[in-house]
């Protein structure tokens, strides 16, 4: 039976004691861990947000009443002891905190009874996922996620600490606003007000912000909920939180300086991490060449070596024509790998498909210096020797080759690179390799639309000496884009933006919106603009990633409170659920399905 509170108030959490405190009368509160019986003693693990703390129940002490109510203690029940810090009389834990000291219960109160819960409160449970979400609040007990989610709000603190010290505001900007399906869909918000009529919830506070850069607030910030109706993957949700920042009066060099140190500070202050500025910068086009990647992980090398004129009148045809069909050929060096099975290499081969390549070539070293190959009967001796010098090739090594259309090759290598580093054990968690990548296409190729989009969105400034292509050849237009990436993963990513009217019409020109679409989609944005607008610039980190990444998780799930699942379920509330046809009448709708 529950008891109550009264006269009783938390001293301390349960890592909050030491040694230092031995013979310090203390109260503290929280779960049941484990509880383990010994005659005349009962030991117990208390468990709170900041750890476990051993608690010793003796009959001699706390009198037979309170012995026999702890005999009873279950795994989860809440409780609150009262009693003196002493030395361990036992072994020493060394992994726990307060491993050193116990607790000699005086007075025992049982809060809250538990039921049995439907799997271990563990650290880094085996329990399946669909169940530990279905029930999350047990889950977020867990001691590796709650540790998760105190980084996740120790970043966010910082973050605001540091920039407010750097001069940005924060600013909260609508929920409910304006659809621009420019990107990815919007989530609707039906109007009861104004039946018929749709707000959007927010994919980012975009021009928001930048209108009020129009408004001379100078220096923005937001950590701020985004939403996002589109397939889900390990690092993505339907909604999601984006440190958003926006600055006037900058260019590049301005907005990368100043996040380079938010950087340098939050991994300094969180994980004692020290990251070496400035940080490395790299061209997209670099990237892509030597990575096939626009977010590289630098954690290894394996880089893709452009073989393309060694191959260009070879007897190979699955090279020659797809460079003369304006692709190229282009290999990879998986170093010590030369002896793999052909079964395991047949699975790259079935992975490497999966991003758009009909099939991959190889050249196997063997340790003794003999040459495995899917190919080798259609080239000649110099140009297979050729190739193997091209990548670097020595005993041992196992070189791998795809051919297609540039956009395939990358797609296809940069995935593959990331795969073996993952099966070669290169993957260092430990090890962050921070990148910025710059000088985005301002264009891509839409086949659907059969137009050109904006590879970022509409208000992104060319580069000066690009902005002269935008009509004969947008295709080669660079952009002042930049991302920052960490070990493989885009954290972050922003542009200057364009601030004069001329270029921002050129834009829409060659993006195929006439003057009146543009009106309809950014008119209030463009009305801002003809009132003296300041250049200005901005990034927004996705800030799920971030934590995830500084907590060495794979998932972002693990560092957020409540998330959804792949189809953007909710499994511990069953959200999205039907709702009653009043509530559907007030707001106009007719559900046809």
């Amino acid at each position: 039976m529950a008891e109550s509170m009264v006269g009783l108030k938390r001293t301390h959490r349960c890592t909050e004691v030491s040694l230092l405190d031995e013979g310090k009368s203390v109260t503290v509160m929280g779960w049941v861990q484990t509880r383990r019986n010994f005659g005349a003693l009962i030991f117990v693990d208390l468990r709170d947000r900041s750890g476990i703390l051993q608690i010793i129940f003796d009959e001699n002490i706390i009198g037979k009443e309170g012995f026999d109510k702890a005999y009873t203690l279950r795994n989860e029940f809440v409780i609150a002891v009262s009693g003196k810090i002493q030395k361990r009389s036992g072994a020493i834990n060394k992994n726990l905190q307060t491993g050193d000291i116990e607790v000699i219960a005086t007075d025992l109160r049982i809060l809250s009874e538990s039921e049995t819960p439907p799997f271990p409160i563990d650290k880094d449970s085996n329990t399946k996922e669909d169940l530990r979400l279905k029930y999350r609040f047990l889950d977020l007990r867990r001691p590796d996620i709650q540790s998760n989610i105190i980084m996740r709000s120790k970043v966010a603190t910082l973050t605001r600490a540091f920039l407010t010290k750097e001069g940005f505001l924060e600013i909260e900007t609508p929920m409910l606003t304006k659809s621009t399906p420019e990107g990815a869909r919007d989530y609707l918000v039906p109007s009861r007000i104004h039946p018929g009529k749709f707000y959007a919830l927010p994919q980012s506070p975009q021009l928001f912000k930048q209108l009020l850069m129009c408004s001379g607030y100078d220096r923005y910030v937001q950590i701020v909920r985004c939403f996002r109706d589109e397939d889900l993957r390990a690092d993505r949700q339907p909604e999601f939180t984006q440190i958003d920042m926006e600055l006037s009066f900058v260019d590049v060099d301005d907005v990368i300086d100043v996040n380079e140190r938010l950087l340098a500070y939050l991994f300094k202050e969180v994980l004692d991490v020290d990251i070496e500025l400035p940080i490395q910068r790299m061209t997209w086009q670099e990237a892509m060449d030597r990575f096939g990647s626009d977010k590289p992980d630098l954690r290894f090398s394996m880089e893709l070596k452009n073989v393309s004129e060694l191959v260009r009148d070879c007897g190979f045809s699955v090279f020659a024509n797809a460079i003369s069909n304006g692709g190229s050929v282009r290999g990879i060096n998986a170093k010590g790998q030369g002896g793999m099975p052909r079964k395991k290499i047949d699975a790259l081969v079935d992975f490497a498909k999966g991003y758009g390549a009909s099939g991959i070539a190889y050249i196997a070293i063997q340790q003794d210096g003999t040459v495995k190959s899917s190919f080798a009967k259609f080239m000649t001796d110099d140009e297979m020797a050729a190739l193997i010098a091209a990548l670097d090739g020595e005993n041992g090594d196992l070189l791998l080759f795809a051919a297609d259309k540039n956009k395939v090759v990358w797609n296809v290598l940069g995935a593959l690179r990331v795969e073996l580093a993952g099966q070669m054990g290169l993957l260092d968690k430990s090890d962050y390799k921070f990148l910025w990548v710059t000088e985005f296409p301002q264009f891509e190729w839409s086949d659907e639309e059969e137009r050109f989009v904006a590879m970022h969105h509409p208000f992104t400034m060319p580069m000066d000496e690009d902005i002269d292509k935008l009509e004969s050849d947008p295709g080669s237009v660079r952009a002042k884009a930049y991302d920052i990436v960490l070990n493989g993963t885009e954290i972050g990513g922003g542009s200057v933006r364009i601030h004069q009217a001329d270029i921002q019409a050129r834009m829409f020109k060659a993006l195929g919106l006439t003057q009146e679409v543009a009106n309809e989609k950014f008119g209030f944005l463009l009305e801002a603009f003809k009132y003296g607008v300041p250049p200005h610039a901005g990034l927004a980190y996705g800030f799920d990633r971030l934590v995830m990444l500084m907590a060495k998780r794979d998932n972002i799930r693990d560092v957020i409170a409540f998330p959804k699942i792949k189809d953007a379920s909710c499994l511990l509330t069953n959200a999205p659920d039907v709702v009653d046809d009043k509530q559907l009448g007030e707001l106009s709708i007719k559900i046809n399905i």
